[in-house]
């Protein structure tokens, strides 16, 4: 196991860098060493780290919700409105549309299966458009109207919005067959994740400000492993209670930090305490998130039976792009009735095409649930990963100067 975790890090680093000098997105340096890693190429993992992939999987995903909770700034959203409420979920709504339609013509798979396979493929990647956002605010293109803080909060709360809808479909495809209850559930499971979450946070806030008050000061480092094992917890809950209501676990965590956030904000105004505590505590789980995100992707490329992916071949191609239309569409309309230029809504609809984080995290855990679509869902996943993270990365970097004007 220790042979093949040092080769996880350290040839998935590597190839990371590789992928960086020549301007492609890290992540694709840390999938092609899964793949040619895996069992389907050299062989070179210990079965035993394959077994648990799926849990560590799910590890990676909890520590970049908890630092999406951590880092989403409310005031953005208000401050740009409507657009960016929209951009949350409008376009990943239009692009699981897409697959709905058309993925049972293309792929051959069922209505239930077509919509996992929607939820998976429609979130936005953090992990390549938030750096470059960020990096524009600084450079001021873009930001007299906007335009980066907008995109930055829209593709934050995309990610949630797109899990929350996987976990459901994910169930309905367990089930067999879609129930009307199954859609009654819908808002239950948002509504109570989100309740569950803001407790977790109300009282891990209360717990942090009271040993402050009290001076037993609480490092941030064992902060990060308080809400750790807060968010684990979290997650358990959804299983515990399954039979009873429905909650969602994982929106639970993302309530549970934004709370947190929050709470922490009021207490440094009003106890003088320093302001930047849920700052350090995202950079800590940021910190985290370096070693996470080689495990997540590399362990996704070891999962992917390369000869099936290039079976899909073509059709999961067509099915790719067909859905990015859809997105387009769904993007066209969030921007509708703004003051932006046509250059500027297209610079956005480049900036929503690429994937990776979220695909990553969950596109194998169909096929963990067992359920007929998981191997297809994880190839059309992986390979959509492949095209559209360079796309819309080498897109925003090489069209910026142009369609975005310098304040």
């Amino acid at each position: 196991m220790l042979t093949s975790l040092s080769f996880i890090f350290l040839v998935g680093l590597a190839m990371a860098a590789i992928c960086q000098r020549i301007r492609l997105p890290r992540i694709i340096g840390m999938l092609l060493t899964g793949i040619v890693l895996g069992p389907y190429v050299l062989d070179l993992l210990d079965p035993s780290i394959l077994s648990i992939s799926s849990e560590l999987r799910q590890m990676a995903l909890i520590i970049i919700l908890v630092k999406a909770g951590l880092s989403l700034n409310l005031a953005d959203l208000k401050k740009v409105g409507r657009p960016a409420v929209m951009l949350s979920c409008v376009p990943a709504s239009f692009e699981l549309l897409g697959y709905v339609l058309f993925a049972p013509m293309i792929l051959g798979v069922n209505r239930i299966e077509a919509a996992v396979m929607g939820a998976v493929l429609a979130a936005v990647s953090p992990a390549v458009v938030v750096p470059r956002m960020v990096k524009l605010m600084e450079s001021g293109y873009g930001t007299k109207k906007s335009i980066p803080q907008m995109i930055l909060a829209g593709a934050s709360c995309d990610d949630i919005f797109v899990i929350v809808l996987f976990s459901t479909f994910s169930g309905m495809a367990q089930g067999g067959s879609a129930r009307v209850m199954d859609f009654v559930n819908i808002p239950i499971s948002i509504v109570s994740g989100i309740l569950l979450g803001a407790v977790a946070g109300w009282l891990l806030s209360l717990f942090f400000e009271t040993a402050y008050a009290k001076e037993h000061y609480v490092r941030n480092s064992m902060k990060v492993i308080i809400v750790l094992g807060v968010s684990f917890l979290l997650m358990s809950v959804e299983t515990w209670v399954k039979p009873y209501i429905s909650v969602s676990g994982l929106l639970a965590v993302v309530s549970m930090a934004c709370v947190l956030k929050l709470r922490s904000m009021a207490c440094a105004l009003k106890m003088r305490a320093p302001k930047e505590v849920t700052g350090r505590l995202s950079e800590k789980f940021g910190k985290l998130w370096l070693a996470a995100e080689v495990l997540l992707f590399v362990l996704v490329g070891a999962a992917v039976d390369i000869r099936y992916t290039m079976g899909a071949g073509l059709a999961a191609v067509f099915m790719i792009f067909t859905a990015l239309i859809f997105r387009t569409i769904g993007v066209l309309i969030c921007l509708a009735g703004t003051v932006m230029y046509w250059k500027e809504r297209l610079f956005c609809v480049i900036a929503y095409l690429p994937k990776a984080t979220v695909q990553a995290a969950i596109g194998s855990v169909p096929m963990a649930m067992g359920l007929p679509c998981g191997q297809i869902v994880l190839s059309v996943a992986v390979m959509a990963i492949l095209i559209t993270a360079p796309l819309g990365a080498l897109g925003m970097d090489s069209t910026f100067e142009k369609l975005l004007e310098k304040e």
